[in-house]
């Protein structure tokens, strides 16, 4: 039983989740919004929301932390370009928007991006 437990599994081991959480954030944060599964959707609003709470406060203390889980270039994107839009704003900086089911398997489509 799995009781208390927090978070999807994703059909994935541990490491392979992270692994995938973290190249989504990257998508996320490069193009601005990004089509997956609902499921998928709603795991990466947790670690992008972090992230980007992270991020608004510029220094080097947080770049340091956000460069350990995403690629430098990225980091210097959230904190340069996309942070300081969220100054103001108490959270709630991700968007999900249902597309309909996938035709080959059924899974619950979204469209997830940062809310301008």
């Amino acid at each position: 039983m799995r009781k208390r437990n927090k978070g999807r599994i994703l059909s994935r081991l541990k490491n392979q989740r992270i692994a995938l959480l973290k190249s989504l954030a990257t998508s996320l944060f490069l193009h601005g919004k990004i089509t997956t599964t609902e499921a998928k959707a709603k795991e990466l609003r947790k670690v992008a929301e972090k992230f980007i709470t992270r991020a608004r406060v510029n220094s080097v203390a947080n770049r340091r932390v956000l460069s350990q889980t995403i690629t430098p270039s990225v980091v210097k994107k959230l904190v340069d370009e996309i942070a300081p839009n969220y100054v103001q704003r108490q959270g709630g900086y991700t968007r999900i928007i249902k597309i309909g089911p996938r035709k080959s398997d059924g899974a619950n489509m979204v469209i997830i991006e940062l809310v301008k």
